[in-house]
């Protein structure tokens, strides 16, 4: 089966494309004079897909199942493990587990079929004892209680949960000590069969790289696997208005830090999804970016520092917003940012800033070309979602002024609006 070539000559990008019989998708970007080459293998499945209908019955899994997947899909049968044997090949391998999406991936610069026939094998091809599951549960138990103890991880989660009621995404990726006691092998082996489909799937490979090779391999190591994609079930749809609008978290912290954010309602996917992820990034890089009045005013008065950051989260059927750093006055950023949101109401964004800002997102786009990771999980995220990455750039130049400022007051709203803070215990 031929695949399909995609041309991005602004870009001075080449894409091939594919869905194999069996449904998995398939990107390929080659890179002939390049020495490296990067494969990421993902399902669209994360620690939010807790419940999912298939085959007409629904099933409902403890929290931390994907996770705990992840770790245990590098066991082979014999003792050996996917990731020892990768790096001994030259690989550098690697994996995580999201809310929306499990990725496993490596990077080399020989050997690149044998590596990719292994990780398509070890991650199709689930291996579980009883014995290696409770042993696992151990190391995850540790983890998850790092994170409860990391103040990082405990205020996001927290304030997630200002926000959503009952979507998953609340919730730690790795599950709780009590969700994960429930997981068995057969759990596992379950979950595997539901979600690592390869019609839930997607490949993408960048290197030095025929893509019909690509093709070629995938076909012989994943075409006799099949099964039809699970659908997932997040729970009845959540008020865009937070649960809490305030909440204050005592840790050992050496500053202050804050979190203030809102939900907004995705679109479903297409290019009408990438337009809002474009369109949301470029507004909060207007109003709040490294060159905006509102971090340079806060930053000279000494309400914020580079410890900073703001980004507009697209994760299992959500949308979020998040703007947090650290502050010895995080009222103060509250209001600072109200008032920015006033002013758009008011007078609509600064065009001159705004022209600004596309540029330097179009920059980045084009930095980000340079990585080979970055580009490939975007193009798998894309997979999943009906769009192609490489047209962003494209896009980009087409958003509004106007979309960005109705993107703006609709979901930072007061009502909308909540703040989390953490602070070290007053004595």
């Amino acid at each position: 089966m031929p695949m399909t070539m995609r041309r991005f000559d602004a870009l001075g990008e080449t894409l091939y494309e594919a869905v194999l019989p069996n449904g998995l998708r398939l990107a390929v970007v080659p890179k002939p004079d390049f020495a490296s080459g990067y494969a990421v293998f993902a399902t669209d499945y994360g620690g939010a897909h807790r419940r999912f209908t298939l085959a007409g019955e629904t099933h409902d899994t403890p929290a931390g199942v994907a996770h705990y997947l992840e770790h245990k899909m590098f066991d082979l049968p014999g003792g050996d493990n996917a990731m020892e044997l990768l790096s001994a090949n030259g690989a550098d391998p690697n994996a995580f587990t999201s809310a929306g999406m499990t990725a496993y991936f490596f990077l080399c610069t020989g050997k690149f079929e044998e590596n990719l026939r292994l990780l398509l094998h070890f991650v199709s091809i689930p291996y579980f004892t009883e014995e290696t599951v409770q042993k696992e549960r151990g190391i995850i138990t540790q983890e998850i209680l790092m994170g409860e103890d990391e103040p990082g991880t405990r205020h996001y989660y927290d304030f997630l949960r200002m926000l959503y009621a009952h979507h998953p995404v609340r919730d730690q990726v790795a599950g709780t000590v009590e969700s994960i006691q429930a997981i068995t092998p057969e759990t596992l082996y379950a979950c595997h069969r539901a979600f690592y489909a390869p019609g839930n799937m997607a490949l993408c490979v960048e290197g030095p790289i025929d893509p019909e090779r690509v093709f070629a391999i995938a076909q012989e190591e994943l075409g006799a696997l099949s099964g039809e994609a699970p659908e997932a079930d997040f729970g009845e749809e959540e008020s865009l208005l937070p649960i809490e609008t305030f909440r204050l978290l005592e840790m050992p912290v050496s500053a202050p830090q804050f979190l203030i954010g809102a939900k907004f309602r995705p679109e479903k996917g297409g290019e009408a999804l990438l337009r809002q992820r474009l369109v949301s990034q470029l507004a909060l890089r207007v109003l709040f970016g490294a060159s905006s009045p509102f971090y340079t005013r806060l930053y000279a008065e000494g309400l914020l520092n580079r410890d900073y950051s703001y980004e507009a989260s697209f994760t299992a059927g959500t949308g979020t917003v998040i703007i947090g750093g650290e502050s010895r006055d995080a009222q103060a950023v509250l209001r600072a940012l109200q008032e920015q949101i006033e002013a758009v109401c008011r007078e609509g964004l600064d065009s001159e800033r705004f022209e600004r800002a596309r540029r330097a997102s179009y920059g980045s786009r084009l930095r980000g070309l340079e990585d080979f990771e970055s580009v490939c999980l975007a193009e798998v995220s894309g997979l999943f979602r009906g769009y192609c990455a490489f047209e962003a750039p494209a896009l980009l130049a087409g958003i509004t002024k106007a979309e960005c400022e109705a993107f703006l007051l609709e979901t930072l709203a007061p009502e909308r609006l909540a703040m989390a803070v953490m602070q070290a215990k007053k004595e």
